[in-house]
């Protein structure tokens, strides 16, 4: 969740930033529940706004959960577009034209950004598409880490035990799928978190230092998990002979043969599950 949050503060960041509002704020949908509550303020003046919970269909926000789309008002406390339940908090902070755009994800909303003048203002189609790109950077996030913390759950459950040849070829295709994903994420910090949990996955800390490049380990993964040098293309999003480039250079790197060796020599150094 922390990192979850942490999502929100960078997107708070790069909508002010790209549409040049003054103040930004949001949070996440809290779980098991139908409220939004405000976490994250950039730009505020007060606190008056922070851990606000938000119900869903209520004022700008809950009205934006509710419909599943983003909503605006020129002057937020004179709208007749929505209810009117946090009105104090809204004034209190100065704010008069805003913009809330949800976070969805998999169709079910996850969390609200905001965007907001302390003039009236009307808010152009400008504005709401910036809002609506950062919004897209909090989904891309949570995506991945839904994705990641799925496969890392399924495969340590397949894994239970030690003996089970099953569950130790899913853990394999769990390790190349967050492999796969890894290089599709732009953000820095994500995508060592995402191979943080690609490294958990792996039976013990490296024995020694091969020195594999990533998109090495990345082929060899795919390999691993039973893949030809077509479909581990399709997967990472290379050409055939690129692929076939890494293999050979891991192989050479490892001191291999074939393919199964370069997979057993690599599995034996702790580099693959």
């Amino acid at each position: 969740m922390a990192a979850d949050t942490a999502d929100i503060r960078t997107a708070l960041v790069r909508l002010r930033r790209t549409t040049g509002l003054p103040v930004a704020f949001g949070g996440l949908v809290e779980a098991g529940r139908p409220q939004m509550r405000i976490s994250e303020l950039s730009g505020t003046a007060t606190a008056a706004l922070r851990a606000l919970a938000i119900t869903s269909g209520n004022g700008l926000g809950g009205k934006a959960v509710a419909l599943v789309r983003p909503c605006a008002v020129t002057d937020y406390s004179a709208s007749r577009q929505i209810s009117h339940e946090y009105d104090v908090p809204v004034a209190a902070e100065g704010l008069r034209s805003i913009v809330a755009v949800p976070v969805v994800v998999r169709r079910r909303v996850r969390g609200v950004l905001y965007g907001a003048l302390r003039t009236v203002q009307p808010l152009g189609d400008r504005t709401l598409s910036a809002a609506m790109a950062a919004a897209r950077d909090v989904e891309q996030a949570l995506v991945v880490r839904d994705e990641a913390r799925e496969l890392v759950e399924a495969s340590r459950a397949a894994d239970g035990a030690t003996g089970d040849p099953v569950g130790r070829e899913q853990v394999r295709e769990a390790h190349a799928a967050l492999r796969a994903l890894a290089p599709r994420i732009t953000d820095p910090a994500l995508r060592a978190e995402l191979l943080d949990a690609c490294g958990l996955l792996t039976p013990r800390a490296p024995a020694e230092e091969v020195g594999l490049a990533p998109r090495e380990l990345d082929v060899l993964a795919c390999v691993a998990a039973g893949a030809t040098n077509a479909v581990a293309a399709e997967r990472l999003g290379l050409r055939p002979e690129t692929v076939k480039g890494y293999l050979r250079s891991a192989m050479r790197k490892l001191r291999a043969h074939t393919r199964g060796e370069a997979v057993f020599a690599a599995r034996r150094a702790g580099l693959l599950p």
